[in-house]
């Protein structure tokens, strides 16, 4: 989220957004495979050709006007040699045949990659925010364009009444996020944003254009739902299944002190809750870490107000029934801007026995360092854990480990947030969220995809034989 949006997301609302644009996952120590010497073209792609072939834009780093910028200043220092603003499906399968065997080749929806792994340095970035349409379907689908925000297919949903279980912040890129799998504040009612996936547009690193669905390329689609953003091809387009917009009652609890008893009776009290009520847990660093409660339910206040009434008594309260409509502005918290941070993640499965260590980690800390429980089960724990690639199905909670930092800082801060990472890992075990990736989790691939790992493995030796959509943390055998 950027400057204004997350710093009010956590302070006002006490939630946070779920997604990273593009994120994926062999080990950050690892060489990353080369392509078999069979599909090694020689030279550098040939610019002037690709120019010529795409609807879009091809922008050079040597051109005038060339300014590329992620999301994350923390990366800016990470260019890419050349970005294709692509206008079609054929103009991404242009960009795949001119880099394939050539150049790192990575694309970039949101921009939002905690690891920057959307700017390929010296590579071909495919830029798919040109795909951006947003269509409503017969049948309560819509069709969404790869390079739409969340913020564009939640607008274009509200016209019609119904709406699609996303994240909560407006300009994370829908791909990115579904591909990691989707976290947000309808997950306990509805699931996970990819558990909505119909069908998808991939160009496959052989520069075929293919419809993944469950009758058509099914491996494919499996792993499309959580096996990570960067890894297989590069979509184009996706066809989801909504559902009605509800009203919704929103609240954010204050807990200035006391954040050890928050946290713990939040854990046995989100387990317990229907599966209208999802809630998340933003604990701040500080001398004295503090914490809010928030979340959003769909049902009245009355309702919500005795559920709330499990929960230690908070220092403020707020609760407002609103539109969805509405709640989506309200968790969106404000105006977009870039921010500069580092992040990694853990999973929570169980209840953490003594949930004073895990706040205890925070303090000393920044008050811009967070750790954002999100919660989960309800409706993702309906999914067996290996009918998705996303592993992660009956976990208690998510958790976001979030520290804003200026560019400058950025390797101490990564050192903090290495600290943080592994002591909550000791707590709940070596586990993450791939979709906030890290590029230096320990043993990532186990941590990310688990029992599927094998699977994503085969998936991508099927579909990506010669690693042409290589990076650190990608999906290889």
């Amino acid at each position: 989220m950027g400057r204004v949006d997350r710093r009010r997301f956590l302070k006002v609302a006490g939630l946070a957004g779920a997604g990273a644009a593009l994120a994926a996952c062999t080990s950050p120590t690892s060489p990353v495979p080369p392509p078999s010497s069979s599909s090694v073209p020689s030279g550098p792609p040939d610019w002037t050709a690709l120019r010529s072939k795409l609807s879009g834009r091809l922008v050079l780093a040597g051109d005038d006007g060339f300014a590329y910028q992620g999301f994350n200043p923390v990366w800016d220092g990470q260019k890419p040699a050349a970005v294709a603003k692509v206008g079609s499906a054929a103009d991404v399968q242009a960009c795949v045949e001119a880099a394939r065997g050539r150049v790192a080749l990575a694309a970039r929806s949101g921009g939002h990659s905690y690891a920057g792994y959307s700017s390929p340095s010296g590579g071909l970035q495919v830029d798919v925010r040109g795909l951006a349409g947003v269509e409503v379907l017969p049948g309560d689908q819509v069709r969404v364009g790869s390079g739409a925000a969340l913020g564009d297919v939640a607008k274009t949903l509200a016209a019609s009444g119904r709406c699609l279980p996303t994240g909560t912040c407006p300009s994370v890129g829908v791909a990115g996020l579904t591909l990691g799998g989707g976290i947000g504040v309808l997950s306990r009612k509805h699931g996970l944003t990819c558990d909505h996936l119909v069908s998808a547009q991939v160009v496959t690193a052989d520069g075929r254009l293919l419809t993944a669905s469950a009758q058509q390329e099914p491996d494919l689609f499996w792993a499309l739902r959580g096996g990570g953003g960067g890894n297989f091809g590069i979509v184009t387009e996706f066809v989801f299944a909504t559902v009605p917009a509800p009203d919704v009652t929103v609240f954010s609890l204050s807990y200035p002190t006391g954040a050890a008893d928050a946290l713990g009776a939040w854990q046995t009290w989100i387990a317990d809750a229907p599966n209208e009520l999802w809630s998340n847990v933003v604990v701040r660093g500080g001398a004295q870490p503090s914490c809010r409660i928030g979340g959003c339910f769909i049902g009245s206040v009355s309702d919500l107000a005795a559920l709330l009434g499990g929960l230690p008594a908070p220092a403020s309260r707020f609760i407002q029934p609103q539109t969805y409509a509405e709640a989506t502005q309200y968790f969106a918290g404000g105006p977009i801007a870039r921010e500069s941070a580092v992040a990694s993640s853990r999973v929570v499965r169980e209840p953490i026995s003594d949930p004073a260590k895990a706040v205890n980690l925070l303090a000393g800390q920044s008050d811009e360092t967070y750790l954002i429980f999100d919660g989960l089960r309800g409706a993702v724990a309906d999914v067996a854990p290996d009918a998705t690639a996303f592993p992660h199905r009956t976990a208690l909670a998510n958790v976001q480990i979030y520290l804003k930092t200026p560019p400058e800082a950025a390797d101490e801060a990564r050192t903090r947030l290495a600290r943080i990472r592994d002591g909550l890992g000791a707590l709940v075990g070596d586990t993450g969220y791939v979709n906030y990736i890290d590029p230096q989790m320990p043993q990532w691939a186990q941590a990310y995809y688990g029992g599927n790992l094998a699977r994503l493995q085969n998936v991508a030796a099927k579909y990506d034989p010669d690693h042409v959509f290589a990076f650190a943390q990608a999906v290889s055998r």
